[in-house]
């Protein structure tokens, strides 16, 4: 299941003209991390089964949403993504 909806994720960028190695800028006290649209996907799908399901669900509803669009769901997953891995390191 995991493999499957990693690549009906990765299908839906190449519908979209969407590279999955496009990538997104964080910058985070002067420091910038940048994350590639797979590397998003495939953290997400590493996560539970309902993860992955709400993750691919809401991937498809942005491509429908005009004002959302896909470039800013996959900025908001990668900030949730950087802010969890930073509040990790630094144990909050």
């Amino acid at each position: 299941m995991k493999n499957d909806l990693e690549q009906e994720c990765k299908q839906i960028l190449i519908d979209e003209g969407i590279a999955e190695s496009s990538t997104i800028d964080f910058e985070v006290n002067k420091k910038v991390h940048t994350l590639t649209f797979a590397y998003i996907i495939e953290t997400f799908m590493s996560a539970s089964e309902e993860s992955r399901v709400v993750f691919y669900e809401a991937l498809k509803k942005s491509v429908d949403a005009k004002d959302m669009g896909v470039d800013r769901f996959f900025e908001g997953m990668g900030q949730l993504l950087l802010m969890t891995h930073l509040s990790k390191k630094i144990g909050l």
